[in-house]
């Protein structure tokens, strides 16, 4: 490991990473290098890391190098690893074009949730094809406090419960995971979003992301959310034909969600490069003693 580590810091409606250039795979990212680097007193900061990969050279992505250059090896703030994170893919785009790798227009990402089709438009935003969401029967509760509600479960390549509730208080301080039942409806955790409705085709959310804790913005978060209304209002763009838009208020600001008719999702929103530097490799290396 070299004595300094490049790193830059960006977010996605204040859903915030440290994006780690590696195209080669050559730092050796521990869970606990992650969550030392994540860490908000002792280390830089962040929701999550952005390992950022060329697919051929990581052997969780070689087999998607032919559809997509760059693989974005995500890791939860914990330093546990995610299938996916949508603001995170939109904050990759900005940094590949940060760095000159790509400019305005198409591109794809290799993610553990699969290729992800993605497009920076000339106003800055950044739209996502985040794929198909895939709802799971089943009934499903979660609880915070005294207050339980049903959930919707929604897998969009990681999993959501999707909860609607009369005020975005009640989901409490969301450092912990709200409990939920069965236990079986998933067995390595789950992102929990609370919902309230702010008008049509408008709803706000909180969500307490599995591995970070509450979250000022979740991108899979919002498509499961978008999904689940669309449901609870009676709109199945692959029935009707019709697509269907949702504008989801996180605490971080606002992102646009689209359901098209063939069921496939795309999420649309900002991502930023704020800032960029170099992590001291002897610091890292005691800090994960």
């Amino acid at each position: 490991m070299s004595t300094r580590i490049a790193f830059l810091k960006g977010h996605g409606t204040e859903n915030d990473f440290v994006i780690v250039p590696d195209p080669e795979n050559t730092l050796d990212l521990s869970p606990a290098a992650v969550a030392a680097i994540c860490d908000r007193r002792a280390g830089i900061g962040g929701d999550g890391l952005l390992h950022v990969v060329r697919s051929v050279s990581h052997p969780e992505a070689a087999h998607m190098a032919s559809k997509a250059e760059w693989f974005m090896d995500y890791r939860n703030g914990d330093g546990s690893i995610a299938e996916m994170c949508g603001n995170g893919v939109r904050v990759f785009a900005r940094y590949l074009q940060h760095a000159g790798h790509v400019t305005e227009g198409d591109l794809a990402v290799a993610t553990r949730g699969g290729v992800k089709a993605v497009h920076i438009d000339k106003a800055g935003d950044v739209t996502v094809g985040m794929g198909k969401a895939l709802l799971l029967e089943g009934d499903v509760t979660v609880s915070v406090g005294d207050r339980d509600w049903p959930a919707r479960n929604v897998n969009m390549g990681n999993p959501h419960a999707v909860a609607f509730v009369d005020d975005l208080a009640h989901a409490g301080d969301l450092y912990s995971p709200p409990p939920f039942s069965p236990a079986a409806a998933y067995p390595d955790g789950v992102n929990v979003e609370f919902v309230v409705d702010r008008g049509p085709g408008h709803v706000a959310m909180r969500v307490h992301e599995r591995g970070s804790g509450e979250t000022r913005s979740c991108g899979t978060g919002a498509c499961a959310v978008a999904v689940a209304t669309a449901r609870r209002d009676g709109a199945d763009p692959t029935a009707t034909g019709t697509p269907a838009t949702y504008t989801v208020d996180v605490p971080g600001g606002t992102l646009v969600i689209t359901e098209r008719s063939d069921g496939e999702i795309e999420m649309t929103g900002p991502a930023v490069i704020l800032a960029e530097g170099e992590i001291d490799a002897d610091w890292l290396e005691n800090a994960v003693r």
